[in-house]
């Protein structure tokens, strides 16, 4: 497979909540970046990343419209789109708390596996929702 199909199939398998098939899709030493700049290494830890934000975000959904890739990289692509969802508490969200926003992504693929996931976009949708949560 090339690399827009891996990261492709990597955009399904988070869109399905898939858990396993999103680990299966990581290499060993995956390296995830959020669009803080926290970054998290390895693919077990991710594991526990993604079911916990698939637990707080339990809509979460990928929305891809754009795709580009390095022209003297074989290994790297960029997906650009929308992600939206709603922010949840212990499994219950506030009526209207869907989000959404804007964002990039560049994924590098090596041996058919996502070795770096690094995701640009804007916090601030999901922010909004978690201060009227806690309000």
């Amino acid at each position: 497979m090339d690399r827009l199909e891996i990261a492709e199939q990597f955009v399904a398998a988070i869109n399905a909540h898939n858990l396993e098939r999103v680990v299966a899709l990581m290499s060993a030493d995956h390296r995830f970046c959020d669009s803080l700049g926290n970054v998290v290494e390895g693919h077990e830890l991710m594991r526990e990343g993604w079911a916990a934000y698939f637990g707080m975000v339990p809509d979460y959904h990928l929305n891809i419209t754009g795709r580009f890739f390095a022209a003297d990289n074989d290994a790297e692509i960029v997906l650009v789109g929308m992600a939206h969802g709603s922010y949840a508490v212990d499994g219950h969200t506030r009526p209207n708390s869907l989000w959404s926003t804007p964002l990039a992504i560049r994924a590098v693929v090596h041996n058919s596996q996502i070795a770096e996931w690094h995701v640009y976009a804007d916090n601030e949708p999901i922010r909004e929702q978690m201060r009227a949560m806690s309000a």
